[in-house]
């Protein structure tokens, strides 16, 4: 056999072992079995030779025995609704940075707002042994997570409320944040607002109406079918749903979109039309400073904070009854929010 091959067999065949190192370094196993997980009785020129032994040879060390002992993994699982969407980004990050200080791995997957599928990634997260699950639902019942939460997996549900099962959950305040975005829209002398949002069966699609209602309530203000649409986020059924209430003789004079990617999708319909538009957006957009777009915005990193500590705590032995945090949400005026009705 020729170099080349030896090479390519030690490089992608069997991973070096701790005897391989002791071989190496002319130690004890037990000597690089302190070495490699930190622990004292080993002299300073033995340690020194040991993680020679070990970089040489790209040895890891292997965790497999180490969760068995300690019936802990060190691992989180996140499961998103879309890793795409801009939301996430922040919120997925804030997680991974207090799992970080915690000396735990985060791993993460999207449902793709399926809700088979959040429970198959779920258990498939459960079975890998993970700590702890921060969840944002994509179904309405959560019953299949009860054998997991008892047998000890700390979860945290993020962005909407479980579904028939108790646990801890980080929400923001969908319902006072719609409600404010539409009565700015309201003292800014609009009457005829339109809401565009997400599929009726999802929790903050809901809430965010509930919070247009109520401010359509508040001003007196009578609110007609037509104003109203929700479904999919899809740019081809919210462009025919703005379009529809932009049209006819007595069209809407504002728009209040239920989510971002409702918002970027009014913003390309209101710009391809001769009159201006009001437009207050749920969630802010990129760019959306440098397009004078007045939005409704979710602290998305402090809610991804806030359910991975309330996790650790979890994972730390509290045990107090499933807490429900809701955030604030910030009125941010850009110059669409502010026009007055055409």
């Amino acid at each position: 056999m020729d170099r080349t091959t030896r090479h390519s067999e030690t490089r992608y065949g069997n991973r070096p072992t701790m005897k391989d190192v002791a071989a190496r370094a002319g130690v004890g196993l037990k000597t690089v079995s302190r070495v490699v997980n930190g622990e004292p009785g080993v002299t300073p020129d033995t340690e020194r030779r040991v993680q020679e032994a070990i970089d040489a040879l790209g040895f890891r060390r292997n965790d497999s025995a180490r969760v068995l002992r300690k019936g802990r993994t060190a691992s989180i699982g996140l499961v998103l609704e879309d890793l795409a969407d801009p939301f996430y980004g922040p919120l997925s990050r804030a997680v991974e940075e207090v799992a970080r200080a915690h000396g735990a791995l985060l791993i993460n997957g999207s449902s793709a707002e399926d809700p088979e599928r959040e429970q198959e990634l779920v258990l498939a997260l459960c079975a890998r042994r993970v700590d702890g699950l921060i969840v944002i639902p994509a179904g309405d019942d959560h019953r299949y997570l009860e054998p997991e939460i008892k047998a000890g997996i700390a979860t945290v549900f993020v962005d909407r409320p479980a579904g028939r099962v108790d646990a801890d959950m980080v929400l923001s305040d969908s319902f006072g944040g719609s409600r404010e975005g539409v009565a700015h829209l309201i003292a800014h002398g609009h009457r005829r607002i339109g809401f565009i949002g997400d599929q009726p069966r999802i929790h903050t699609a809901t809430e965010r109406l509930r919070g247009y209602h109520a401010a359509m309530t508040d001003a007196g203000i009578t609110v007609e079918d037509t104003w109203v649409s929700l479904g999919s986020t899809e740019p081809g059924r919210v462009r025919a749903a703005a379009e529809a209430m932009l049209g006819g003789p007595e069209p809407v004079t504002a728009l209040f979109a239920g989510n971002n990617r409702v918002t970027v999708t009014a913003v390309r319909v209101i710009a391809e039309r001769d009159r201006p538009v009001a437009l207050v957006g749920f969630d802010d957009i990129e760019l959306a400073d440098l397009l004078g777009i007045t939005v409704i915005s979710q602290d998305a990193a402090a809610v991804g904070r806030t359910a991975a500590e309330h996790l650790f705590r979890r994972l730390d032995g509290a045990d107090h009854a499933p807490a429900r945090v809701e955030l604030p949400t910030t009125l941010i005026p850009r110059g669409s929010g502010e026009l007055p009705p055409a």
